[in-house]
């Protein structure tokens, strides 16, 4: 792998972590728009699954990327 291919590789990377810390936040901040003094403090289950799935999606995102790096960092990409 070249050095441009390897950047691009790690560009994706980050992206996703980045992508997967927006979807916690925005879903974060539509469960806490369900609680008061705004809600009634009951979350739907779509709601409590979504924010469950940004949650594994960013860790799963954030090992890829440590996997990666470490990979880079090893000459192994």
């Amino acid at each position: 792998m070249n050095h441009e291919q390897a950047r691009a590789e790690e560009t994706r990377a980050m992206e996703r972590v980045l992508n997967a810390t927006r979807q916690v936040q925005t879903s974060f901040a539509a469960l806490q728009s369900l609680f008061p003094p705004s809600g009634d403090g009951k979350p739907s289950q779509f709601a409590l699954q979504t924010f469950d799935a940004a949650l594994q999606e960013l860790e799963e995102a954030q090992a890829a990327f440590d996997e990666l790096l470490g990979d880079l960092l090893d000459g192994n990409r």
